[in-house]
């Protein structure tokens, strides 16, 4: 929470400050109009002074302006200020999203960081505008309008006073069993933009396994255990309303009952019974407006703590190295690597690695499904963290690198191909912003995405849908190839980035690669051969270990399983 008011600054934290002295002036106001209806029908109307009545009832329509005007502005500042609190909260959540390492967001699924901006967002910004409003706003007037009432009629008092302790008791019971069914109907929320999300990513496989019954089935189910969700925990809100305006009409009929029979008695005047029925309106009214107030803190309370979640998590991988040294070439070496994706090393996905890839090395990385091949490159950029032993790039650890200077020097072509809605263009500077209209054409061509980006009306000013739908994989494979060599990268990392093209294209990337990347260390990994065979040398991992490394010779006369996949490779060409 303390994190989470540390943004109250600049503009909304003035505002913040400036709506509660507006609402003390609206407060003023409108307390002080019943007292002054009281002269004017007890001193007024009762002698029949019409000069009074005008003068005062002149008073009472200055008030309700002066009141009005207050309001307004309080209104005004409010949501400014909220809507402020809101934006620097969303700011904050995704610049801290965006400093996470890869192990920070595989803790939070999408569709939850996604509830978390919005909805839960949402929820803060509201609750923020009724605690600098409402909550100001209502125990002023309850404390204010009592003052008035108690001074009217001692007696009349003891009533709406036996009233309130009911009132907050109801209130106390609504917050405390209120929260944690919130907290339970925002996880479905979660589930529920999980369940969109997926749907959507996924639309064509739907529609090419005719699954779209299925899916609104699941839809349904999940939408209806959010309802569920809801509606149990809004039963608590809706108990508590009912309750509300049951002792709020229980103390107006009880007023009215005894206040007229002092009436009648001569006891108490008529403005003053007004008078004191519009400040237990008001008591009762501020009453009910605590209630609504500290109900949607309560809500909010649930979306503040999942909010300071992720502002609390820091990311896995710190980036605190002193100094900034450069990378001056593209030598890595693994030395007695271990990774765990959950630290625990009893239990490694990659265990003792040895491996030394000299600057400017072509090196190959073959080896099963769940072998670790990924995960080995995945440490190189640093976007996972050794468990143990020591990564060197360019003869120093990449613990001892600034991240933005050690990611610069490294380029990713990784296994799923993104790319973001906008030209064609504007995703290939991605790789260099900098980069000339000569420059990204030379890097499209060594790819090989030239010649189906000429074939569009726009050139390399076609749009892109959402992750490029409009592309088949092959090409989207060619444009993040082309993106990466725009990079000019020390060392670039293919993972499996051209399985969607064909062999002869294939080998036109390899030999464009040898041409312009001459200097540059290339890791491929790869489940063809004939992607892998001309390298320096070639990695073959298995079970998270490295089971062999040499040429492509020399592992065909010494290792069963590359000698195993290249067989059963040569009998699909035959």
């Amino acid at each position: 929470m303390r994190k989470i008011l540390s943004l109250l600054k600049g503009i909304p934290l003035w505002m913040s400050i400036l709506t509660p002295i507006l609402i003390i002036g609206e407060v003023i106001m409108e307390v002080t109009i019943p007292r002054i209806m009281k002269d004017i029908v007890d001193i007024g109307i009762a002698n029949q002074d019409i000069a009074y009545v005008t003068l005062h009832g002149g008073k009472m329509m200055l008030m309700a302006l002066c009141s009005l005007a207050f309001g307004a502005l309080a209104g005004w500042t409010a949501s400014v200020a909220s809507i402020g609190f809101g934006t620097r909260i969303r700011k904050a959540l995704f610049d801290r999203v965006q400093d996470f390492s890869f192990s920070n967001v595989d803790r939070f699924s999408t569709s939850s960081l996604i509830t978390r901006m919005t909805t839960d967002i949402n929820n803060t910004q509201q609750s923020w505008m009724m605690l600098i409003r409402s909550l100001v706003r209502s125990p002023i007037m309850f404390v204010s309008a009592s003052m008035m009432a108690f001074s009217l009629n001692k007696t009349l008092s003891l009533i709406f006073l036996i009233a309130v302790p009911i009132l907050v008791a109801v209130l106390v019971f609504v917050v405390v069993k209120a929260h944690p069914r919130f907290k339970v109907m925002l996880e479905h929320f979660d589930a529920l933009n999980g369940k969109i999300q997926e749907n959507l990513i996924g639309i064509r496989v739907v529609k090419a396994f005719v699954r779209e019954k299925h899916e609104n089935n699941g839809f349904s189910k999940t939408a209806a255990e959010l309802r569920d969700a809801q509606v149990r925990a809004e039963r608590l809100v809706i108990f508590n309303m009912p309750v509300l305006q049951l002792m709020i009409y229980a103390c107006i009929l009880a007023i009215l009952w005894l206040g007229g029979r002092m009436v009648v008695f001569g006891t108490m005047g008529a403005g003053a019974l007004i008078s004191f029925i519009s400040y237990v309106n008001q008591i009762l009214m501020s009453l009910m407006m605590i209630s609504m107030a500290c109900t949607m803190l309560v809500i909010s309370k649930a979306s503040i703590t999942r909010i300071a979640e992720v502002l609390n998590d820091t990311p896995h991988i710190p980036d605190d190295a002193e100094g900034n040294p450069d990378v001056k070439d593209g030598s890595i070496i693994f030395e007695n690597v271990c990774f765990s994706y959950n630290g625990d090393e009893e239990n490694c996905t990659l265990n003792h690695i040895n491996l030394t890839i000299n600057s400017g090395e072509t090196v190959g990385i073959l080896g099963g499904t769940g072998s670790g091949k990924s995960t080995l490159v995945h440490l190189i950029p640093r976007l996972y963290e050794v468990t143990s032993g020591s990564l060197k790039v360019g003869g120093i650890d990449v613990r001892d690198y600034p991240q933005e200077t050690l990611r610069n020097a490294v380029s990713m072509v990784l296994q799923k191909n993104v790319l973001f809605s906008g030209t064609i263009k504007e995703n290939l500077l991605w790789g260099n912003p900098d980069a000339d209209d000569d420059t990204v054409i030379a890097a499209c061509k060594a790819a090989q995405a030239d010649g189906f980006i000429a074939s569009f009306p726009n050139g390399y000013d076609t749009q892109l849908g959402q992750g490029g739908v409009n592309l088949s994989g092959g090409q989207k494979q060619r444009l993040c190839i082309a993106r990466a060599l725009l990079k000019k990268p020390a060392i670039i990392i293919l993972d499996d980035s051209t399985s969607a093209v064909d062999t002869a294209t294939d080998s036109k990337i390899r030999e464009a690669f040898q041409r312009e990347l001459a200097n540059t260390t290339t890791l491929i990994i790869a489940q063809r051969i004939s992607s892998i065979c001309d390298a320096d040398k070639i990695v073959v991992m298995d079970n998270g270990r490295i089971d062999a490394v040499g040429t492509h010779e020399e592992l065909l006369a010494s290792n069963a399983i590359y000698r195993e996949v290249y067989e059963s490779q040569q009998k699909g060409v035959a």
